[in-house]
């Protein structure tokens, strides 16, 4: 077709994705939502396919298209101009029940031509455990409601019963209502939109347009892979939670133009709630994929169709039904995306063309906090503390990675103001910053993680509910590459309450000045008291390269600008300084000795 016509077309296509999300993020009322960015807005075909992914959590796009393959299938001609539907079941295309799908037919001239999909992490499903994440669970059945697919607007029409027994079943039906109301409005945007593109363009050239980008995308993408060494790279990911550690590992084999994910060899699905479905799995590898090989390429069917995925029915990243999956998007698919971005950073950094795009893990370890409990105006109020969003950068082959950076599959995450979680729970925090010594070391440091801490303030119920879904605390999961170290495990602490009354955590300024009880805490549901605190830490990317090779310059600075502790720099970085600067003769005596160390305990007795 014309390249003039196809290029506006595409334009076109990404400005519709960008005013939905607008309009998602304005309407939704929830912090995880409109702050953290805890969305995806996506275009997608007639027969599902995806046209063109949206930012946001990228392990929605595939798992979005399945959805609307389902709901072609499960309602096939009875799908009307201005209906929409609703889907949350894990097991047919979602992540967990948390993350409702909202999808929407569209049509012109009573055809259907195309579909629009979004999704949100409602405030609360109803599960045995408050807000969106239930680790007590055993099952699918105490997980909360769970659709494979119901319609929620009929012809332009909610249909209020449906409606009203979703509501029936959470906790917090203000929020959940305004949260299904917002991805109406999002998904009415999209239609409006594309319905203004086919009336000037027509559908036919319209869906040209959707079929040349697609094969755009895989002519790109396949020769991208040509360009990359063939071969086999691994990764494993351990999971610690409730006392048991699983492992889902992965070999990515790199053929010619196509690429195969063998998740063969992780472990059997779980008692916990941490499993995943294979569409969850699919999503998880994708999340990073996108980024990393197709940064410069049209996320969609084109560039799904040279990727292979193997993952043995019945572990813990293709679980069978009734197998708990609420805590999977922060468990085994976190783990998922986890070694897909290192095996990729692997494949990159074999590339001599490609090497400057390798990247260790970034941010591989969210924690899962959700607070309930009747705030200062004596509302009940439920929802996520959304720091875990603030991420970390895992570092690159030719620089550090970034504090507080993010994390490699939502390209717009982000945590709310300390303001934000105040208004709306009576809590207080008493400090929140980047944590020292949490970004990976290597020739290139890992971004930092941080860390924070906070306490009931001005409860009218002697203080807060919690429910934490934390994980990594044992194992270290944000993998470093090219012998860069991986970054600092989490950390979640409550600390009880101090001899000295209910206000002495009030001044502090660190875990080390408060002076309560200090109870590891990590899994399931609980409460913070007047008196006591939450002090959590969140884990730095990983580090890239040696890190006796880092510029002993550049440690000296880490240190002085609070990064990398003095004890650190001496006994990882083998760098000796101090107020004057670095020490060069004793920096390179100490970097020797640790070498001799290394060669030393690489050798069997």
């Amino acid at each position: 077709m014309d390249p003039m016509t196809f290029s506006i077309i595409r334009h076109r296509l990404f400005r519709i994705i960008d005013e939905a999300v607008i309009t998602l993020k304005h309407v939704s009322g929830t912090a995880i939502t409109n702050e953290g960015h805890d969305l995806m807005v996506s275009l997608y075909r007639a027969d599902g396919t995806l046209l063109m992914g949206g930012v946001g959590f990228l392990h929605h796009l595939t798992s979005a298209a399945e959805a609307c393959k389902a709901v072609i299938r499960r309602f096939k001609t009875d799908i009307h101009e201005g209906d929409v539907f609703l889907l949350n079941d894990p097991y047919t295309a979602a992540l967990h029940t948390s993350d409702v799908y909202l999808v929407s037919p569209i049509h012109h001239a009573g055809k259907l031509v195309a579909w629009s999909a979004c999704f949100v992490h409602v405030s609360d499903i109803g599960a045995m455990n408050p807000g969106g994440f239930s680790p007590d669970s055993r099952d699918i059945y105490t997980e909360g409601f769970s659709s494979p697919g119901i319609r929620l607007v009929s012809r332009g029409e909610i249909q209020q019963d449906v409606l009203d027994t979703i509501l029936n079943m959470v906790r917090s039906p203000e929020m959940v209502s305004l949260d299904l109301r917002s991805m109406i409005a999002c998904n009415n945007v999209a239609r409006e939109r594309m319905g203004a593109l086919i009336a000037k363009y027509g559908a036919d050239l319209v869906d040209e347009a959707g079929a040349t980008l697609i094969e755009q995308s895989e002519r790109q993408f396949r020769a991208r892979l040509a360009e990359l060494p063939d071969g086999s790279w691994q990764s494993r990911q351990y999971i610690d939670v409730n006392g048991e550690t699983a492992c889902v590992r992965l070999t990515m084999t790199k053929t010619g133009d196509e690429l195969l994910f063998d998740f063969s060899g992780s472990d059997p699905q779980s008692r916990n709630a941490i499993n995943c479905t294979k569409w969850a799995s699919l999503g998880g590898l994708f999340a990073p994929l996108f980024p990393l090989l197709c940064h410069d390429i049209t996320w969609n069917e084109g560039a799904i169709r040279p990727v292979k995925m193997i993952a043995p029915e019945g572990t813990i990243v293709n679980c069978i039904r009734p197998a708990p999956v609420s805590v999977a998007t922060v468990g085994a698919i976190q783990s998922v995306n986890n070694a897909a971005c290192a095996t990729i950073g692997k494949m990159l950094s074999a590339s001599e063309k490609y090497r400057d795009e390798a990247s260790a893990v970034w941010h591989a370890n969210h924690f899962a906090i959700f607070m309930f409990g009747r705030n200062r105006k004596g509302q009940y109020a439920i929802d996520i503390l959304t720091e875990t969003f603030a991420g970390a950068g895992g570092a690159r082959s030719f620089g550090d990675g970034v504090d507080i950076g993010g994390e490699m599959p939502n390209p717009i995450s982000r945590m709310a103001n300390v303001e934000t979680a105040e208004s709306a729970f009576p809590i207080l925090y008493l400090f929140r910053r980047r944590a020292k010594d949490s970004g990976g070391p290597g020739e290139y440091r890992g971004g930092t993680g941080g860390e924070m801490a906070f306490v009931p303030h001005r409860s009218l119920d002697g203080g807060m509910g919690f429910v934490i879904s934390g994980k990594g605390a044992r194992h270290p999961m944000s993998d470093g590459l090219a012998g860069g170290y991986p970054g600092v495990p989490n950390r979640y602490i409550r600390v009880g309450k101090a001899d000295t009354g209910a206000a002495a955590h009030l001044t502090a300024r660190s875990l080390d000045d408060t002076a309560g009880e200090r109870q590891p805490i990590s899994w399931g549901m609980s409460a913070l008291n007047d008196g006591e605190a939450l002090y959590l830490r969140w884990n730095g990317g990983g580090g890239y390269g040696d890190p006796l090779r880092r510029d002993p310059a550049r440690v000296q600075q880490d240190v002085e600008t609070g990064q990398v502790s003095d004890e650190a720099a001496r006994d990882i970085y083998g760098v000796i300084g101090d107020a004057s600067g670095v020490n060069l003769a004793a920096t390179e005596a100490r970097r020797k000795e640790l070498r001799k160390t290394r060669l030393s305990n690489g050798v069997r007795k």
